[in-house]
């Protein structure tokens, strides 16, 4: 059956109910990590229900595999077969594994936590000059004050866009320097390098993604190739009450992959058979996970899964999140050898901006995202 692909948000038929996603006025409330890290009483938009209240005391440890990525990078197809089948199954149970031997350079990965620092311990007014804009999702976020009103994340944020394309050169470098002045020039080199690091090895994922799924050579690297993706840097503050808030709710990732290096500090939690479960840090490796626009294009194969991040009362917690996304005029559409009688379409064409759009205006990630966002379209198709 033929799928036809909406490229745009026009007028918005009847949007799903999910949470509290409403503009709210940003000055109405202000997350000033100084002073808000030391506070015995929390503000009541940082109070989850009880339901969703994390658990930090024995946490079960998730198995995922590690996957070696060394014998594969040099050319060995016998580690090539072997590092996709791991992957595969992985991304059959849960999406998440872990990768070793991933040719970033450590002192690259340790330069982009550092320099976190550097902008998260500016006083609030210094980092404001990033501030996010309302319905856009670049530049710095003192929570989520902005966007909802309660079941606010214990966080700041700062995230820019990268693209591969050639005509782009320093896109993260010229947007640090334009945003936070000529003495962020370092600042920018390094999270542009880092940038780039990723972009690389996620086109190397795809690869082994491929052979796991069985799809033509190079499908899913051409289609990412010319990524225009997004970067994020985390930074949890310590909190006096860590079992009443989340550092990041529960949700799926909307954008195709995710992948996380942690700081040694913990926090990253994810829900598999309805148990959360803890995904410990190790310098050595990063954390790769499914998200949807890959679970689309895979045709639900491959499974994008509920995950979150805990606070705690002592330490802050960094970490270096880099989502692969398509270039905006690529149509997400899985590829033949995914779809055939026993196997057919289960979401429709679409692009990854109009995806963005309906997380960022009109609906707040979370386990169901991409299936409200098939109903949207079909509705609006029809």
């Amino acid at each position: 059956m033929a799928i036809e692909c909406i490229k745009t948000i026009q007028s918005m038929p009847q949007l799903p109910k999910n949470q509290d996603h409403k503009e709210v006025d940003e000055s109405s409330f202000i997350f000033d990590a100084s002073l808000l890290r030391h506070q015995l009483h929390l503000p009541k938009q940082f109070i989850w229900p009880d339901e969703e209240k994390p658990c930090l005391k024995n946490v079960p440890e998730l198995v995922v595999p590690l996957i070696d990525l060394g014998g594969f990078l040099s050319g060995d197809p016998a580690a090539a077969v072997e590092a996709a089948r791991l992957i595969g199954e992985a991304c059959q149970k849960h999406g998440f594994f872990l990768v070793v031997n991933h040719g970033i350079d450590s002192k690259l990965i340790s330069h982009a936590h550092s320099y976190m620092d550097e902008f998260f311990e500016l006083p609030l007014s210094q980092k404001q000059r990033a501030q996010r804009k309302t319905g856009e999702h670049c530049g710095y976020a003192s929570s989520f004050t902005g966007r909802f009103t309660s079941k606010l994340p214990w966080k700041e944020t700062l995230s820019f866009q990268f693209s591969a394309e050639k005509n782009s050169p320093t896109i993260v470098k010229d947007y640090l320097c334009n945003t936070m002045g000529k003495d962020f020039e370092q600042f920018g080199n390094v999270y542009q390098e880092y940038c780039e690091s990723m972009s690389t090895l996620s086109l190397g994922i795809m690869e082994l993604l491929e052979i796991s799924l069985g799809v033509s050579k190079a499908y899913f690297r051409e289609f990412f190739e010319e990524n225009s993706s997004i970067m994020r840097l985390n930074y949890y503050p310590p909190c006096q009450k860590p079992d009443l808030t989340l550092g990041t709710g529960p949700h799926c990732d909307p954008t195709s992959l995710t992948i996380l290096h942690q700081d040694q500090v913990g926090g990253l939690q994810v829900c598999v058979d309805n148990e959360w479960h803890s995904i410990s840090p190790n310098f050595n490796a990063f954390v790769v996970n499914i998200g949807d626009t890959f679970m689309a294009l895979s045709n639900g194969r491959y499974k994008s899964c509920l995950h979150r991040a805990v606070v705690n009362s002592k330490t802050t917690r960094k970490s270096l999140a880099f989502f692969l996304c398509p270039r905006s005029d690529k149509v997400v559409t899985p590829p033949s050898e995914l779809v055939h009688d026993l196997s057919p379409r289960m979401y429709p064409d679409f692009t990854w901006p109009m995806l963005l759009e309906f997380t960022q205006k009109h609906y707040r990630a979370d386990t169901k995202t991409l299936e409200a966002f098939t109903n949207w379209v079909q509705q609006k198709r029809s």
